[in-house]
Formats: C-alpha cells, structure tokens, sequence
C-alpha cells in the first residue's frame, strides 16, 4: 500500500511540473474586461473597467482585442437588508 502512495506521489509531482502556465492572464475585479491578445496564444484579461464605454478605448488604442463581460466578477457586497417583523 505504501509503495502504491508513493508511486502516486511520484506522479502526481511529474503531472505538475509539466503542466506549463495558463495562457490566459486576468487582473482586475469589475464588470467589463479588455481581452487582449499578446501573441504567440497569449491571452490577457484587462479586467477593470465599470462600463464597456470606458473599455472599448483601450481595445481601439492598438491592442488586438475586444471587449467582454468579466466571468468572475464579483460585485461588492449591498447593504444589509432589513426585514419588517409581523406583528399577530
């Protein structure tokens, strides 16, 4: 048994020094990204742009790229929200 976890081990630790860096790159948490290309499969997600008005320059300025909704934004948390209680 123990030799089976350590092969697994062994591995495991070869899988992921092979695995190679994502070719997407993110930053940012708001609700429209500049996706730009960098070249040779590169893949940058500007992401911190509130409207895609304020986006669409960055895309036009040059960079090969588009606009997009980010996948993982998270907006910030509301306030609290209050709750009448029922009197009987």
């Amino acid at each position: 048994m123990t030799r089976i976890l350590l092969l697994m081990a062994a591995v495991m630790a070869v899988l992921c020094c092979k695995i190679s860096s994502g070719q997407a790159q993110s930053y940012g948490n708001a609700p429209w990204c500049a996706v730009v290309n960098q070249g040779d499969g590169e893949v940058v997600w500007d992401c911190e742009y509130q409207t895609v008005e304020q986006c669409t320059p960055n895309v036009l300025a040059g960079n090969r790229g588009f606009c997009n909704l980010n996948p993982a934004y998270v907006p910030p948390p509301g306030p609290p929200l209050h709750r009448r209680k029922h009197r009987q």
